[in-house]
């Protein structure tokens, strides 16, 4: 190891031990300079809550026993919920499973929601998983309500039944729980103490937001980039991205945040650059004329969510990144932390 490397080991350690005595002393309501308040929105399944776990890994040394132990079950839960979803898009595509999987499909959808998956059970997901109509179905996976992440655990079941299984950060950042309520992650970075707050994104949810916008330093608001040719959990008939545009416009011309800046994190690019190759977004922007090309498609849409910020002193930052991969969110919430600091008033 080089002299720079060691410099920069030394460094790490030692801001690392300053940044656990003073979140410490965060948790024990010591009073320090004004607090940043990073208010994340967007509407359900944006990608907003994966983006905070990711900050919980990079700011807070990631989840404790009793998290690891919730997302445990969740992620059992949604081992059976996902299967369930995929068997009964065969049966909605009108596509055939092999004889042996189709009984044991019909048996699967009998078994409880909540049923925590055993070696047994693991080993039917397994065929079933195998299976080339299921295979089909995740690859049309939009035109259902089935998570891009599915396939990470149906993966990795083997793993996940073990009887001594504890989930990584990745298996936690992958995992999909609706926010209800909100939750707030609080941290200290470069001589400032932190708040994120997280408020769900579902309408219902909605009505809660209110109660966060007093004090805010920034508005983080998150884009599915990929949901362009999807529509809403809560009600099929509205496409999900002109149901983020619209939720941004209401929030982008609301009084309160006048003064406020906002950070357009636009998501799961990832996922974006794989489906512009097959699905054009004219199916949700009629006006669009580029096909399917990525940066083309990629410019109209950041323009089309900037446009709406009608009052041209209010700054608005782009970025684009990918939820589940840890470097992609570290290099944003860095350049997002200094982002901040250089625009607001402290």
């Amino acid at each position: 190891m080089g002299n720079k490397q060691k410099k920069r080991k030394i460094k790490e350690k030692k801001q690392k031990e300053k940044n656990e005595r003073i979140n410490k002393s965060l948790q024990e309501g010591n009073d320090f300079e004004k607090e940043m308040k990073l208010l994340v929105l967007g509407t359900g399944d944006s990608g907003k809550s994966t983006f905070v776990k990711q900050a919980q890994i990079l700011f807070k040394d990631g989840f404790d026993e009793k998290q690891r132990d919730l997302f445990k079950q969740a992620i059992r839960n949604n081992l059976i919920l996902h299967m369930k979803l995929l068997i009964n898009g065969v049966y909605d595509f009108g596509l055939d499973l092999s004889k042996s999987n189709e009984k044991l499909a019909k048996r699967f959808l009998e078994i409880s929601d909540r049923t925590q998956p055993n070696e047994q059970i693991a080993e039917t997901i397994s065929k079933l998983w195998a299976d080339s109509s299921v295979k089909e179905v995740f690859d049309r996976r939009s035109e259902l309500q089935i998570p891009d992440t599915a396939n990470y655990y149906l993966d990795a079941i083997d793993r996940i039944v073990e009887e001594n299984y504890q989930p990584t950060d990745m298996d936690i950042v992958y995992c999909r729980i609706p926010t209800t309520g909100i939750s707030e992650l609080q941290f200290f970075v470069q001589e400032h103490p932190w708040r994120i707050v997280d408020v769900g994104g579902q309408k219902s949810e909605r009505r809660k937001w209110i109660h966060q916008f007093d004090d805010v330093s920034m508005i983080i608001y998150v884009v599915a980039m990929s949901e362009y040719d999807q529509n809403l959990f809560e009600d099929e008939n509205i496409n999900r991205m002109y149901e983020s545009l619209e939720l941004f416009d209401s929030i982008a011309s609301n009084r309160i945040f006048t003064r406020t800046s906002i950070i357009l994190v636009f998501n799961k690019m990832d996922i974006f650059e794989e489906k512009i190759k097959k699905t054009d977004p004219k199916i949700c922007f009629k006006n669009y004329t580029g096909g399917c090309d990525f940066e083309k498609a990629k410019k109209f849409i950041t323009k089309q969510f900037i446009k709406v910020v009608k009052t041209k002193r209010r700054k608005v930052f782009p970025f684009y990144t990918k939820a589940t991969e840890p470097e992609s969110i570290k290099n944003t919430f860095e350049t997002i932390i200094e982002t901040v600091l250089e625009n607001t008033k402290i």
